[in-house]
């Protein structure tokens, strides 16, 4: 059975034919503005085992690196997935529907992590990135 996901308005949906992996959740400024929230909550896919449904013309990418870039729905604004040289390579878990399955393993730049933002002690914390 896929997995599935959508935007807030559910212009946009997508099926993934394969499991999520490398759960993480990433605290560092951009993420807080990408995602409009403390830190972003993410899972890898394999290339190739995603699928855009329906709606890929209300679509838009912002890319911030050469390389590297986001997916959002043009209606709503929902932050969908990350994409790597224009392929998508993880989808935002808030977006997925139902139980996606795969809990968060890592958090990562909790170095540059919000001020007001408490993590508990008894989580995986990279200060940047995992090595």
């Amino acid at each position: 059975m896929p997995i599935t996901g959508e935007c807030f308005c559910g212009s946009v949906k997508y099926e993934i034919m394969g499991s999520l992996h490398n759960a993480r959740s990433c605290h560092c400024s951009r993420c807080r503005k990408a995602f409009s929230s403390q830190a972003s909550a993410y899972a890898l896919v394999e290339t190739g085992e995603f699928t855009w449904v329906s709606g890929e013309e209300h679509l838009t990418t912002y890319s911030s690196q050469q390389d590297y870039g986001l997916k959002f729905c043009k209606i709503c604004g929902s932050t969908l997935c990350g994409i790597y040289k224009g392929e998508v390579h993880g989808v935002t878990l808030g977006c997925v529907n139902g139980d996606p399955e795969i809990e968060i393993g890592v958090h990562i730049f909790v170095g540059s992590k919000a001020k007001w933002e408490k993590m508990p002690s008894d989580v995986v914390q990279f200060q940047e990135g995992p090595v």
